[in-house]
């Protein structure tokens, strides 16, 4: 049976499941993001090759943020677009690019903590943050020109281009034809590129070289393993889920799945992990915790303290007085 025949269940959900998760993410997010970019740029020297990887993941999830929004309005308005088909175009391609180069940037956070431990030698040479800047500038530069030449190619073509109610689709329900001229393109390429080669290192060889790392005492070597630990709950809780439903999503647009069943399953799915991949912008600030020990949370600390220095005082004068009656 062909997947176009197919009919979707009721979707009505997702009109109150995006505007909840992204309203979530836009709260917890973006103060986060933003201390982190603070502090980073401002707070913290000498500047380290980890350090530049954790200002470019921050920017990343803060231009993710930004779009977020227009998302909002757009599924609150029951997914019509009101804001035009260049907006459209920017806001959709910068929320999906960001979200490739959120997980090349955690991979080389990962990789700089590996070489850290387990190729110390090695990684005095490496350590200078001009090579973390360099390819930092190499991955956004590659991302820029994708993202102005998919914008450059025109407007976006959708399904429901010429329906009678008026709705206007923005980055989904594209045309056979939009697919053909450039959306299996950019899909393919990102899911090779920025995801399966990002999810074979993060994956795979940390685990393994968990076990080595393990062997190896002192502070760097601890600091190593809850990196990786929690690069690996982030990729396995965002990231994971909704590449393999795009991969299926990508199978399913190209003919590859037929059975209405599991085309009904794909976008509901889809639909579930697109909300759910925007959390990693409330995780990542955790991931800044653990990578840095400049970063220490200092208000909360102070606050905290302030608390146990009540308490206290507190305390101290129930028993003075105790003592005086």
């Amino acid at each position: 049976m062909n997947h176009s025949n197919c009919s979707v269940t009721s979707s009505g959900y997702q009109y109150h499941l995006f505007p909840l998760v992204y309203g979530v993410a836009l709260v917890l997010g973006l103060p986060g993001n933003l201390v982190a970019l603070f502090v980073f740029l401002f707070k913290v020297t000498p500047r380290t090759s980890s350090g530049v990887y954790i200002m470019n993941l921050a920017l990343s999830d803060v231009a993710i943020l930004l779009t977020l929004p227009f998302r909002i309005h757009y599924h609150l308005q029951g997914n019509h677009w009101a804001f035009g088909d260049m907006a459209c175009r920017v806001t959709g391609t910068l929320w999906y690019a960001n979200v490739y180069i959120s997980i090349c940037f955690m991979t080389c956070i990962c990789v700089d903590r590996y070489v850290a431990v387990v190729h110390p030698h090695r990684y005095l040479k490496l350590k200078n943050p001009r090579h973390a800047v360099a390819v930092s500038a190499l991955l956004w530069m590659t991302l820029s020109v994708a993202i102005l030449i998919f914008i450059l190619m025109g407007p976006l073509e959708s399904k429901d281009k010429d329906n009678a109610s008026g709705s206007s689709s923005c980055f989904e329900n594209f045309a056979q034809g939009e697919w053909g001229r450039r959306i299996a393109h950019y899909s393919t390429f990102s899911l090779v590129f920025c995801s399966l080669l990002p999810s074979v290192i993060i994956l795979v060889c940390y685990p393994l070289a968990m076990r080595r790392i393990s062997r190896i005492s002192g502070k760097t070597a601890h600091r190593a393993q809850k990196i990786i630990l929690t690069v690996l709950a982030i990729t396995l809780l965002c990231f994971l889920p909704y590449h393999v439903v795009h991969l299926l999503h990508l199978l399913r647009r190209l003919g590859a799945i037929h059975h209405c069943g599991f085309t009904d399953a794909i976008y509901h799915a889809r639909r579930v992990t697109m909300a759910m991949v925007s959390l990693n912008t409330c995780l990542d600030p955790l991931l800044y915790y653990v990578t840095s020990k400049h970063f220490n949370w200092s208000p909360l600390r102070r606050l905290r303290l302030w608390g146990r220095m009540r308490r206290a005082v507190g305390v101290y004068t129930l028993s003075h007085g105790s003592g005086n009656g």
